[in-house]
């Protein structure tokens, strides 16, 4: 279980426990958190589950893989440090205390 923090553009705040094996785009889903769609499901087909990962959880995150590079690609405003798709984002013990930020729009 980890406590992740989903902080929506207007700068609203949700921490909640998401069980591990869960993506962190499922966590949002399972908890009714605005600001990430997942239109596809979890099947990176889409970026509309795209978030900002604060900095200090950057490098601690695995790399993204190429079928995430190129999805995120078609999100709003990518960063290209701190972009990813939460449906990547498999949760484990050590993703306790993450925080993702919500961009203005999915699209």
């Amino acid at each position: 279980m980890a406590r992740i923090t989903y902080i929506e553009h207007n700068g609203t705040e949700h921490t909640v426990e998401v069980a591990n094996g869960l993506t962190v785009m499922e966590g949002a889903r399972d908890n009714n958190i605005p600001g990430i769609e997942a239109d596809c499901g979890g099947a990176c087909a889409c970026s509309t589950c795209h978030v900002y990962v604060h900095p200090d959880w950057v490098e601690k995150l695995p790399a993204k893989d190429d079928m995430e590079e190129d999805m995120l690609d078609f999100a709003y405003e990518p960063d290209p440090a701190r972009s990813r798709l939460t449906c990547q984002l498999k949760v484990t013990d050590a993703l306790d205390g993450l925080v993702v930020q919500m961009p203005e729009k999915q699209i």
